[in-house]
């Protein structure tokens, strides 16, 4: 079990299950209401009908450490243990709710091809879920070895690296072992989940962090230098150098779920500069002794970067307004001052003018 991550913390929570004769174990894949759950005697299939509540980020998980019966055809999952990390996104439905991807990580690795033009947006999209967690981002620079080239490599890190303040960024090839050994010696220690869009390589990443070929992995295409969708549940698997991987298949989308304090990790040098600014409620749009405003002006802060914060901050916003009637109701007094003062203004004007 340690191979999984037990620990004597662990072990103090499940103490009140344990007296009641169930059976510890950490959960390594989720099918259709039921689980594969690694435990002691090794691999037992179990039903989660006991702990599926109507709330979507209360469902058992992979990652998950549960208290299972220990005899029964079938046997169920009891309960879980309280969550150190959750990496939620939100679903594509219109009901405004989250959906967990993976329970108990401490590194989320996100990965980006080299195949395909970087898209910045998405991997500040990425990380602001994966700070939101309370796991430590990791970027992967998937099949570095289609830019051959130093000097363009090198540039496209530094690009990844403004938009990924703190974050550790990293070139690998599968394909010739190159950075993996960097790769491995972050994910030895503790539980990581990779994540990334279809085709990103994540498969080909695992087989080659698990010396082995687990999991599926379809050739490239042709047309675009993309690999194929295939991966099409979340596994958990033991790394054969310590630590436990949490495999996903592609994200097309990627909403934001509550992740206000990771827009603002991703963010940091806006959040560090919007300190300095005149007014502590500025808009950053165009406020005088606006500080934010003045780095875009110097070419100190990109304004692609200011472009995207506003974004991310507005998406979180209305996701937070749809779950949250404390906030909707904040946000509709927002609109009423703005608008309250809009009018003022325009009648101030219409006063200058007569």
């Amino acid at each position: 079990m340690a191979r999984y991550g037990w620990d004597q913390a662990w072990a103090d929570e499940f103490a009140p299950y344990d007296a009641e004769g169930l059976l510890a174990g950490r959960v390594i894949r989720v099918d259709r209401g039921q689980c594969d759950v690694i435990t002691a005697d090794g691999v037992v299939r179990a039903d989660t009908a006991f702990v599926t509540p109507h709330d979507p980020l209360r469902v058992v998980c992979t990652g998950d450490w549960v208290a299972v019966e220990p005899t029964g055809n079938p046997r169920y999952v009891r309960a879980y243990l309280p969550r150190r990390t959750a990496f939620v996104r939100s679903t594509s439905s219109k009901r405004s709710e989250g959906q967990i991807l993976a329970a108990n990580v401490d590194h989320a690795v996100v990965a980006l091809s080299l195949a395909a033009e970087l898209d910045l947006g998405r991997v500040e999209r990425f990380l602001a879920l994966a700070w939101e967690s309370g796991a430590q981002p990791v970027v992967v620079l998937t099949k570095a070895d289609l830019v051959p080239d130093a000097v363009t490599r090198a540039h496209l890190v530094q690009d990844v690296e403004t938009s990924a303040p703190g974050v550790p960024v990293l070139p690998v090839s599968a394909a010739f072992g190159d950075g993996l050994d960097v790769l491995a010696a972050v994910v030895s220690g503790g539980t990581s989940v990779l994540l990334g869009q279809s085709g990103a390589g994540k498969s080909t990443l695992a087989n080659a962090l698990l010396g082995t070929d687990v999991m599926e992995v379809q050739a490239t295409r042709d047309v675009d230098g993309k690999g194929r969708h295939t991966t099409t549940t979340r596994n958990l698997l033991a790394l054969p150098g310590g630590g436990v991987l949490i495999d996903t298949p592609g994200l097309r989308g990627v909403g934001l779920w509550d992740a206000g304090t990771g827009v603002g990790q991703v963010f940091s040098e806006i959040e560090e500069l919007a300190a300095e600014c005149r007014f502590h409620d500025c808009a950053h749009a165009a406020e005088p002794g606006c500080a934010v405003l003045a780095a875009v002006d110097s070419g100190a802060l990109p304004e692609r970067r200011l472009d995207s914060y506003r974004k991310l901050l507005r998406e979180n916003q209305r996701i937070v307004a749809k779950t949250d009637a404390r906030v909707r109701a904040e946000i509709r007094r927002e609109w009423k001052r703005k608008g309250a003062e809009g009018r003022a203004a325009m009648e101030a004007k219409k006063g200058r003018w007569m």
